[in-house]
């Protein structure tokens, strides 16, 4: 296992981080995406902290709170040292019936935090990341509740999840002006099979130094190798019963998991496996979060940090997956091509 920088911050966390939206599925949607209870979770937790993954990522949305309930104790049943482990967890998505019980508000964000600390048996949350782009509350009013959950020690830093590159740059700007705690972090998706996070969000990435955290690595299942043209998987698959996220463009994915499985068959692995080791070889990826319902399954996806996959072949996957250039960027390449490193070439 690899420790990361986590952005430009001192804070260092493995490439995996354990996700558990598995954890406390009861009914609904959460119930297709899994039913862990307490005594699989500690075994979960056990098995991924043994691995040496030291990130574990929750939301307050997640088995409307259960999620955060389960980890809490399972640390606890573990004896795990607080300061061992980094916990994050997220708030903005709807948590109840009521006109303030969703959004990054400073009244939702003040009481959830609290709630989620009392979930997670904690004092503080390491990563306390807005879970969606609020396009109702004024980012300034986001960024100082979250600032004052910062200077208040119930949080040590902050991210954000799903935002699009304009506003996350806009939240920058209004950060180091105010000098408000900085955003950190961005949880994202992002898979072979969809790589729209590199047309503006990378470079944003790249440019503020922000730590990528990658979520749903294989498209909900999609890229496991369980799926193909017109088939639905296993009956029991998550994405037989839970289609998503979205996949724009399933010829492309589906060229993407014969590659990925010719690549598997010759290192004698998963299909996952390869999915998941492309991710970890791109340099703007910090960590990839995996949830698992099983220990088989989570060994297999840890096992991606062993695949070391040649310059040929990630060339190769580059090139089956690559998205065709849009404006403006087809035009900022034709602009800048005379600017590149060696022989000047003039236009």
């Amino acid at each position: 296992m690899r420790y990361n920088q986590f952005g430009r911050t001192g804070l260092f966390v493995s490439e995996i981080c354990l996700g558990t939206m598995t954890f406390g599925g009861a009914t609904g949607m959460w119930a297709h995406v899994g039913k862990l209870q307490q005594e699989e979770v500690d075994a979960i937790v056990r098995a991924a902290l043994d691995a040496g993954v030291n990130f574990i990522d929750t939301a307050d949305v997640y088995s409307g709170g259960r999620s955060e309930e389960l980890l809490g104790q399972s640390l606890r049943n573990l004896g795990v040292r607080r300061d061992s482990v980094v916990v994050a967890s997220k708030v903005a998505s709807g948590v109840g019936t009521g006109p303030n019980d969703r959004g990054a508000s400073r009244g939702h964000i003040m009481d959830s935090v609290h709630a989620s600390l009392q979930r997670l048996q904690t004092d503080h949350i390491d990563l306390y990341q807005i879970h969606n782009s609020d396009t109702i509350t004024p980012v300034e009013e986001t960024l100082r509740a979250l600032d004052d959950l910062v200077h208040q020690g119930l949080v040590r830093y902050v991210g954000v999840s799903n935002w699009p590159a304009w506003r996350i740059m806009k939240a920058l700007g209004i950060c180091d002006r105010e000098q408000l705690a900085r955003i950190d972090s961005l949880q994202a998706y992002y898979t072979i099979a969809s790589r729209d996070l590199e047309r503006e969000i990378v470079p944003v990435l790249n440019e503020e130094r922000l730590a990528l955290m990658v979520w749903s690595p294989l498209a909900g299942g999609l890229l496991s190798g369980k799926f193909g043209p017109g088939a639905t998987g296993p009956a029991d698959a998550r994405r037989a019963n839970f289609d998503f996220p979205p996949v724009n463009n399933p010829d492309r994915a589906w060229a993407c998991v014969a590659a990925m499985r010719e690549i598997g068959d010759r290192h004698g692995v998963s299909v996952a496996r390869v999915a998941i080791a492309w991710l970890l070889a791109k340099a703007h990826v910090t960590t990839v979060i995996i949830g698992a319902k099983t220990r088989e399954q989570l060994a297999d996806n840890i096992a991606a940090t062993t695949l070391t996959l040649s310059a040929e072949e990630l060339a190769a996957l580059d090139a089956v997956s690559a998205m065709a250039e849009e404006y403006p960027t087809w035009m900022v390449s034709r602009q800048n091509a005379a600017r590149r490193p060696g022989p000047f070439q003039p236009t």
